[in-house]
């Protein structure tokens, strides 16, 4: 089955972070890619796979960056694709705010949906809400997910209640 949706990044010390978002696919059923594409060190290639992507049965990109952060909305630039940007907590980081600010200051015309800080599991969620939109069988996989999120609170809200002694 061809890939809806690529995770890219630019080196494969994203990939720890990055790997929840596949998580995520995987569990609502959608065929992904995962690739290394570094802005900076191989930016033909980037351009090449932006813009070949949609060719590929690509309906959704997730891009995950540390640092300068470039891949996202250089790609963005590159494709009417949408793009999810996945900024990543990097050894050479300021805190993540250079990556969450390159990623999120995109100039008008350039849109990057942001998720926050390391937050690829929200990415993944995401890329599966947009393809949702067209695709009952993953909008059906969304509601089950949703359903199962408020029944785990539901139990820390008794479990809090059974520890405190509270009705």
């Amino acid at each position: 089955m061809k890939p809806k949706v690529a995770i890219i990044m630019g080196s494969d010390s994203d990939w720890p972070v990055m790997q929840s978002a596949a998580e995520i696919l995987e569990e609502m059923g959608i065929p992904y890619d995962v690739d290394i594409v570094s802005a900076h060190r191989t930016p033909q290639y980037m351009v090449e796979f932006a813009g070949s992507a949609y060719d590929k049965g690509i309906r959704v990109i997730i891009a995950g960056a540390g640092g300068a952060a470039h891949l996202p909305g250089m790609v963005a630039s590159l494709t009417p694709l949408p793009v999810i940007g996945v900024p990543v907590k990097s050894s050479n980081s300021i805190d993540g705010w250079d990556s969450v600010l390159s990623i999120l200051q995109m100039p008008n015309g350039v849109p990057v949906a942001t998720v926050a800080l390391n937050a690829a599991q929200n990415a993944g969620i995401l890329a599966a809400q947009i393809l949702g939109t067209s695709d009952q069988d993953i909008y059906s996989k969304l509601l089950s997910f949703k359903l199962a999120l408020e029944e785990k609170v539901k139990e820390k809200r008794q479990g809090l209640k059974d520890k405190l002694g509270k009705d």
